[in-house]
């Protein structure tokens, strides 16, 4: 397939497809598998020279949220570390995280929940470092004259697309029962990925699942091309006080390379960094590779990333670090809306020793 071909069906997922996101895009899996095996390939490999071969899972396709691991690999933040970094397309944040427990990949893109799901399946995964400290999910909803949606009782009685393996059908139920309303205050719709965009921006369904720094800016571009303006709630604005995403390793990779595995989280951070200093530059880098994508919006998606990295609870310390409290609220609704065993605990989850 030549490139401006695959450009082409690249972007027409990123504007059809509506589980990109944290994990985003736990339910991205069918999406992919109807374009063609994409994730086949590795992009932006560094020099051959590189002592040490490692392999990224994306999770999705190359966007702001994981930006910079492809920044750091083109400005040879990990080539002066001593590693070879391949960026590959991936399917989805739990496929990913599996991937890595598999070893098919020494570290991916993933999220606390797909996490913990490998673990109740007996793996042996674990997040090294955040790169949303707070969770990147949100509603999001059409804006229309005479309907004010500021709260989540402002959802009762309202439909929501999202894709079948998306987190959304046990986080929605859950976050509504923490908040005072029923678990079915909203209608849950199970669609193909590559008809929740379409089937909210026609109507057909009210609501929408988005993530900040990767579909979140797509929808707004997609309907301000309507003449019409996107809203979102955000969870963590009513009570979600979860991890977003992060790097995902294993605990063997952990104990036997742990070298390589600090150079490598030091090295991906360093990459953030840039970004977040360089967000148009950066969108370059990304765009220069696949010129069909639409710029601003990659720029858009940096900036919510830069935005999402830090915030007061874990400010003054190191980039990536993992707040404790968060973790261990994060385990506690994840074990709930997933009704999975108490034996899997908060510690389980990460390490805060390749950040400290």
């Amino acid at each position: 397939m030549e490139q401006w071909q695959w450009a082409r069906r690249w972007w027409t997922v990123l504007a059809c497809a509506g589980s990109i996101g944290v994990t985003g895009a736990l339910g991205a899996v069918s999406a992919i598998g109807a374009i063609g095996a994409i994730g086949a390939g590795a992009m932006w490999p560094t020099p051959a020279a590189a002592q040490e071969k490692v392999k990224f899972n994306l999770s999705w396709l190359p966007q702001g949220s994981t930006g910079g691991v492809l920044v750091a690999i083109h400005e040879g933040f990990y080539r002066e570390a001593g590693l070879e970094v391949s960026a590959i397309v991936g399917h989805g944040g739990q496929r990913t995280v599996n991937e890595v427990d598999q070893g098919l990949f020494e570290f991916g893109y993933g999220d606390p929940i797909s996490v913990m799901l490998n673990r109740a399946q007996g793996g042996k995964t674990k997040m090294v470092g955040a790169i949303n400290a707070v969770w990147p999910g949100a509603i999001c909803y059409l804006v229309k004259p005479g309907r004010t949606i500021a709260k989540p009782a402002d959802l009762k009685g309202l439909s929501m697309g999202g894709g079948g393996a998306s987190p959304l059908q046990n986080i929605v139920p859950a976050w509504l029962k923490a908040n005072g309303l029923p678990p079915t205050a909203v209608k849950l719709l199970r669609l193909d990925p590559s008809t929740i965009n379409p089937s909210f921006l026609q109507g057909r369904v009210d609501l929408t699942e988005c993530w900040e720094g990767a579909n979140l800016p797509v929808l707004k571009s997609l309907a301000a091309k309507q003449g019409r303006e996107i809203g979102a709630l955000r969870y963590r604005d009513f009570g979600l006080d979860m991890v977003g995403n992060g790097i995902v390793t294993t605990e063997t990779m952990i104990a036997q390379k742990p070298d390589v595995v600090r150079r490598f989280v030091q090295a991906t951070y360093r990459g953030y960094a840039w970004m977040r200093e360089h967000p148009d530059a950066s969108a370059g880098v990304i765009v220069s590779q696949y010129p069909m994508l639409d710029k601003q919006v990659i720029v858009e998606q940096i900036r919510q990333i830069g935005a999402l990295e830090t915030d007061r609870e874990t400010q003054g310390h190191k980039p990536g670090w993992l707040l404790v409290s968060r973790m261990t609220a994060t385990a506690k609704f994840v074990r709930d809306a997933f009704n999975l065993p108490p034996a899997i605990k908060a510690t389980d989850l990460y390490t805060n020793q390749f950040v400290e």
